[in-house]
């Protein structure tokens, strides 16, 4: 029988020798950083920035103008991140083929956080969250095709979860930095900027596998639009997989992007940046636990479509929680289940999306075309979201949607065939 990796390049052979703790340790590090700074502005900074500028005659507006900033920068999202992994899976440098672009990633996001600090203006802050949210996707884009070049598909749920733990682990850290120690609007925005590049600096210190000339693929504009169109007809486990993670995702942003207004306008909360500091501790213990956990039983098992139709599955049942019993008591229940769903989502999903690709010669460029399902929702749910509270005067068909989206999400994975 014919070895496959034996016939393919070194740089684009499947991984077949375990990455150490190591690795491991500097990988979580880098998301550590990445999450804090972007989900800390989402959160926090950036809701209290727009509300600053506005001071609106009714909170809706403030919540609006939140959700088109966020729409826009969304947008540029869906180019960054197919355009950074394409690129990526060319790059020839000495450095290797993914450092370069999360150097640079990290520097344009951790400019565009120090800018964004310094706006006081509507145009300032949307020009600069786009720039902030572009170098969040360069960087990831690299990043998370590590995780094909390098690990090998039996460890990827347990490595994928050292991408979802920090998640939820820089979100609290972030908001604890930014309320308690690091005050003020510029010192939040560069407090987080500077952990970014200092946590990333021990993962671009591990070797890369470097991509000689004569093994790069030749890129032209044509290529390129045509590269970006995956066929579901022809690669349907890729599209199923998709599908799911954009549903999913929509169900998660629209569950916690607008958290802190829920607290504030939905359940009139007198404390509603520290009871978001208390759901957010819970939802962190959650996530880490399912993350890390479940994606090393999905490793070891060799399944992935049932943990994440379980996941999803946990998800509706958050947003149906929250929708029906809007009460701050079972919004701590609903972070539980979130965070349980989500966490082992996000590490098994990533698993199964490495499981999925077409083509290992372009696996920077259809991770990034995988990893839009998780940016563009985050940018795209805050829009949405707020038209709908608009529209409906409260935040109930808002979780409902939620709970929708998750369940969908549930059925599309369970279509994929070729994995487990």
């Amino acid at each position: 029988m014919t070895d496959v990796n034996a016939m393919t390049p070194a740089v684009f052979a499947e991984p077949r020798q375990r990455v150490t703790g190591g690795w491991i340790a500097a990988f979580g590090a880098a998301w550590l950083g990445i999450w804090m700074a972007q989900l800390t502005p989402i959160q926090l900074l950036l809701p209290q920035q727009v509300d600053d500028q506005l001071h609106p005659a009714h909170w809706v507006d403030s919540v609006v103008a939140f959700g088109i900033i966020s729409g826009i920068a969304g947008v540029f999202a869906i180019v960054a991140y197919p355009l950074t992994g394409a690129l990526s899976d060319r790059t020839t440098s000495r450095f290797g083929r993914r450092r370069p672009w999360i150097a640079g990633g990290a520097l344009l996001f951790g400019f565009g956080l120090i800018a964004l600090g310094l706006q006081t203006s509507i145009i300032g802050i949307g020009i600069f969250w786009v720039v902030t949210l572009t170098g969040f996707c360069v960087m990831t884009a690299a990043l998370t095709a590590t995780i094909s070049d390098q690990v090998p598909v039996d460890q990827r749920g347990y490595v994928s979860g050292w991408l979802a733990a920090p998640q939820a682990v820089g979100t609290i850290l972030g908001l604890l930095l930014v309320l308690y120690l690091f005050t003020g609007q510029v010192a939040g925005y560069v407090a987080v900027a500077v952990l970014l590049l200092v946590l990333v600096i021990p993962f671009l210190l591990r070797p890369d596998a470097v991509l000689a000339r004569e093994q790069k693929a030749r890129l032209t504009a044509r290529g390129m639009l045509d590269d970006l169109w995956i066929s579901p007809r022809e690669h349907p486990d890729f599209g199923w997989t998709l599908l799911g993670r954009v549903l999913v995702n929509f169900g998660n942003a629209f569950g916690t992007t607008l958290l802190l207004y829920f607290l504030m306008f939905g359940l009139h909360d007198k404390t509603a940046e520290d009871d978001l500091i208390t759901l957010t501790l819970v939802y962190m213990v959650f996530v880490i636990l399912a993350s890390i956990g479940l994606g090393r039983l999905s490793d070891k098992l060799g399944r992935r479509r049932m943990f994440v139709a379980i996941s999803s599955g946990l998800q509706a049942l958050a947003a149906l929680l929250l929708a029906f019993v809007p009460d701050l008591t079972v919004a701590m229940v609903a972070a539980a289940l979130l965070g349980a769903g989500y966490g082992c989502f996000l590490s098994v999903d990533q698993a199964l999306a490495t499981q999925v690709l077409p083509d290992p010669l372009t696996r920077g460029k259809d991770l990034g075309i995988m990893n839009i399902a998780l940016a563009v929702p985050q940018a795209m749910a805050p829009l949405i979201g707020a038209l709908l509270v608009a529209a409906m005067g409260g935040f109930m068909g808002l979780f409902l949607l939620a709970a929708v989206c998750a369940a969908l999400g549930a059925l599309a994975v369970m279509r994929v065939r070729s994995v487990r």
